[in-house]
């Protein structure tokens, strides 16, 4: 049986815990959530639950800001990576098909 923290996606660790590990303060955490740059999922009490996932996009949206980024930069620079995701994705499935 897999371990669940094992599992990246998995929201184990709190507000606080995050901004302890990745050094930014909470109130930048709460702001990425406000601006739905990454959204954690919550607990029973409503309180922010983050995954490795999320800590990772934090991680990410922070090298983007440290280049300049604003929050709204930071926004279309992951739309953009997404979208080429999705079409390297939709590329990927027409060469298979074309390949049988």
């Amino acid at each position: 049986m897999p371990n669940p923290i094992d599992d990246p996606s998995r929201p184990l660790y709190s507000v606080g815990q995050v901004a302890d590990l990745l050094d930014v303060q909470q109130p930048f955490l709460r702001r990425l959530d406000q601006q739905d740059l990454v959204s954690p999922a919550r607990s029973a009490g409503s309180q922010r639950r983050y995954s490795r996932n999320d800590m990772d996009a934090v991680v990410a949206i922070c090298q983007l800001i440290d280049e300049g980024l604003t929050l709204e930069g930071v926004r279309r620079v992951l739309a953009l990576q997404a979208e080429v995701a999705d079409l390297k994705s939709q590329l990927a499935k027409a060469r298979a098909k074309l390949a049988r």
